[in-house]
């Protein structure tokens, strides 16, 4: 039986990514991202909710991340859930989900005008983040 794990997020960094290295030297950059719902209540009033999102970026992708992306930038990002667990330094075993992410595209406002076009197909390592529009989004 076939199985899907896909994600599609539109949201703002919530920190500048942080960029480490394995000790094989393969690069990962992780940074946080905030994706907000809004609702009109029972009473007519809106209400909000955030959820935050830890991205994992892997290879090349991992290094542009790094210099193109900060705190506050919108960004389209294209992935996989990944569940871990690991025991912290008190030997209590922790949980996480993260979005592992294939794509990641740097959204502009609409009055900014046109940037770089994005990779047409996503490529899981070795793809390069890059710059978009809201009209260059699948759907």
């Amino acid at each position: 039986m076939a199985s899907l794990n896909k994600v599609y997020l539109i949201g703002n960094l919530g920190k500048d990514p942080e960029k480490r290295y394995t000790p094989s030297g393969q690069a990962v950059t992780t940074v946080s991202l905030a994706t907000t719902f809004r609702w009109k209540d029972k009473s007519g009033q809106f209400q909000e909710k955030t959820d935050w999102h830890n991205l994992v970026i892997w290879g090349k992708q991992a290094e542009s991340a790094k210099d193109i992306l900060k705190k506050g930038d919108q960004v389209f990002v294209e992935g996989r859930i990944q569940n871990r667990s690991y025991d912290d330094r008190n030997g209590n075993k922790k949980y996480v989900s993260e979005v592992v992410a294939f794509r990641v595209m740097k959204l502009e406002r609409k009055e900014a005008g046109p940037v770089e076009e994005p990779v047409e197909e996503p490529v899981e390592k070795d793809a390069e983040v890059t710059e978009g529009t809201d009209e260059d989004l699948p759907f």
